[in-house]
């Protein structure tokens, strides 16, 4: 079986590569397809894949395309992980917020608008294509903002496209790690959108074990998330959000450390040190450096495996592996996923993508369980985000301006007509691609 990933030159891909490599047993992958834009990078990545490879039983052969329709025939499985404007328009992305006091991160508020308005015009047309020559293929996609992009990509996909990220499922093993449990035999309720979601029970053998963690102090500061939040606090919600609520909180637009200028220097030295002997090594090191200072600006403490180059609890490439086994394989699992409402919280549009509780075998992935409504502050701020997200497809779709500037203005993090218009010029001045997209007032 073919898979194909999209954005193959990207930095993390050689996790993927291995995650797939191991779970042959699982689901037989013996192609992986890397398609980028950019060659050079492809180059880098291949020879660090093929280096971590060397020597592995029955390794996936791995070549390289930078033409979609080749890239992307034949496949049973696409991971689409682009990031389009690279990590320099994440650089702008962020600072056009932060210079008008607002939040400066990539997936969240002002920032995750930006990146979804150049965003969908790209990922619009590779589901037509994939819809065109790979109908039968299960797309995976990691590409941020999540929720959003997964929904524009379902107008041609549907239910052949299905959203994820690792922030669930990693809040819910740091919960089982903190009682005492076994993290891989945890499910619980799950509800929300990408990046704005809450954990509302933590179930083993049946028995919810939430109400017990939050009544007991130092078990919820042995959550990797204690170190976003007061533990106090989370016994008074009656929950655990997931750790970019962090972000809601109205400091924390004074907190941004410049992540990305970071990764932007931190990726052009490896890439441009090229696919020489030991690259796979330079790549390990560089990949350390990188998780040590994920989300540094917010925690005050490190849950990071340097031996694996990842946090506690799995990554994307993990979530991906699992999903993508339960789909080809047909071998049932429970998961979370971005998927269509279909009336899960009914204040939202059906086709409105949220993220939830899921079950995934071979006709698909669909939400599972009895889901406890959101408080009405939930829903409050679910349904702005996600009138913002829908606003931003609009925008990008139809090209107008005054429907980004809604967008923006509407987020629940800018509630400022005046702002939103200053986003809107800001944006448009910085970023490139973005003056390609937004053409009508």
């Amino acid at each position: 079986m073919q898979l194909t990933i999209l954005g193959g030159g990207g930095f993390r891909v050689p996790l993927v590569i291995d995650s797939v490599s191991r779970a042959r047993s699982r689901v037989d992958i013996d192609e992986i397809v890397l398609h980028d834009l950019d060659p050079a990078r492809l180059a880098v990545i291949a020879a660090v894949a093929a280096e971590r490879l060397a020597g592995a039983p029955d390794a996936p052969r791995v070549r390289i395309e930078t033409d979609l329709r080749s890239a992307v025939e034949g496949a049973d499985v696409i991971f689409s992980a682009i990031r389009v404007g690279g990590t320099q328009g994440r650089v702008r992305d962020e600072q056009v917020a932060r210079d008008l006091g607002l939040l400066g991160q990539e997936t969240i508020g002002p920032g995750g608008l930006a990146y979804a308005l150049r965003t969908v015009p790209v990922v619009d047309g590779v589901a037509r294509l994939v819809a065109s020559v790979a109908p039968r293929a299960w797309v995976v996609s990691f590409t941020n903002p999540a929720g959003l992009v997964t929904e524009a990509m379902r107008t041609h996909l549907g239910n052949r496209v299905v959203g994820i990220c690792d922030t669930p499922i990693g809040l819910l093993r740091s919960a089982a790690r903190a009682v005492g449990l076994p993290d891989r035999e945890i499910t619980g309720d799950y509800l929300g959108l990408n990046h704005l979601g809450w954990l509302r029970s933590l179930e083993h053998r049946g028995e919810d074990h939430l109400p017990a963690l939050l009544a007991d102090r130092d078990a919820l500061l042995r959550l990797d998330e204690a170190a976003l939040y007061d533990v106090d606090w989370l016994r008074v919600l009656g929950c655990l959000p997931g750790e970019y609520l962090h972000y809601y909180e109205p400091a924390t637009a004074q907190e941004q450390s410049g992540r990305a200028a970071f990764l932007v220097q931190q990726q052009a030295a490896f890439f441009d040190a090229g696919p020489g002997s030991g690259v796979a090594d330079r790549w390990r090191a560089t990949l350390a450096e990188r998780e040590n200072t994920y989300m540094a600006d917010a925690r005050t403490r490190e849950h990071t495996d340097l031996s694996g180059g990842q946090r506690e609890g799995g990554g994307y490439h993990e979530v991906a592996v699992d999903l993508m086994a339960a789909l080809l394989a047909g071998t049932p699992a429970w998961m979370i996923l971005n998927l269509a409402n279909d009336g899960v919280i009914p204040a939202l549009p059906d086709d409105a993508v949220i993220e939830v509780s899921a079950r995934v075998d071979a006709d698909g992935a669909r939400p599972v369980g009895q889901h406890a409504p959101l408080a009405l502050s939930q829903l409050g701020l679910v349904a702005g985000v996600k009138a913002s997200e829908r606003l931003a497809i609009e925008a990008a779709r139809t090209g107008s301006r005054e429907r980004a500037w809604r967008a923006f203005a509407e987020h629940p993090l800018v509630r400022s007509p005046e702002l939103g218009r200053q986003l809107v010029d800001g944006y448009l001045a910085a970023e490139p691609l973005l003056r390609d997209v937004l053409v009508r007032p």
